[in-house]
């Protein structure tokens, strides 16, 4: 995905400070070793200020883009928090480290088998990680105090909004596919009623559906 925010590279962390990103998500940040969920595991790309491709189609965001998703969601320490598209493991990882529990879906295979291995390799206890279609979210697994979605989509699936907890965040761009989109922070509250605002203007990959 390719988003058009500044982003940071691992030794700037406090270009992150910078920009209004708290404590808590500058050091879950620090903490994660980016180069361990990009193929070849390069340092020099998987620190640079731009997304990584992941193969599939898909790439690793932006750190600022991951920084920003996460400290939009507000996720506390005893959340449990949902993830649309799983990619290479590296969101679910930073989510990891603040929230009580990740459940994070991934469409692709390869991609899913992957972030399974690495994330269970290195000791992400808390995250499960299911093959399928996001769009129907997770409900066995929820309901959710925060989501992240990390494709883009015209609009957010009314499955996710239902299984977001009232007083929960959900984040995720809003737009249409290989366009400029709405990076946009939908917020529950109440059963019945969402109140929705766009932060900045990115370029993600699109929301992929199942065939069946």
């Amino acid at each position: 995905m390719v988003e058009t925010v500044r982003a940071y590279g691992r030794s700037d962390a406090r270009g992150l400070g910078r920009q209004g990103l708290s404590e808590r998500v500058l050091e879950a940040m620090r903490q994660t070793k980016r180069h361990l969920f990009i193929p070849g595991r390069s340092c020099s790309i998987a620190y640079a200020d731009m997304p990584v491709s992941i193969g599939h189609g898909q790439t690793i965001s932006q750190p600022y883009i991951v920084a920003l998703m996460t400290e939009l969601a507000e996720v506390a320490p005893d959340h449990v928090v949902l993830e649309i598209g799983t990619g290479s493991g590296y969101q679910a990882a930073i989510l990891a480290q603040l929230a009580r529990k990740v459940c994070t879906i991934e469409i692709v295979p390869p991609l899913a088998e992957v972030a399974t291995k690495t994330l269970r390799a290195l000791a992400y206890d808390n995250v499960s990680v299911r093959l399928g279609d996001g769009f129907a979210g997770w409900p066995e697994c929820g309901p959710f105090d925060a989501i992240v979605v990390t494709a883009a989509l015209g609009e957010v699936p009314p499955p996710l909004i239902e299984q977001l907890k009232v007083g929960g965040r959900l984040v995720m761009p809003v737009g249409a596919a290989y366009s400029i989109q709405q990076l946009t922070v939908v917020e529950k509250t109440a059963p019945d009623k969402t109140t929705a605002r766009a932060v900045a203007l990115v370029r993600f990959v699109p929301f992929t559906r199942s065939k069946n």
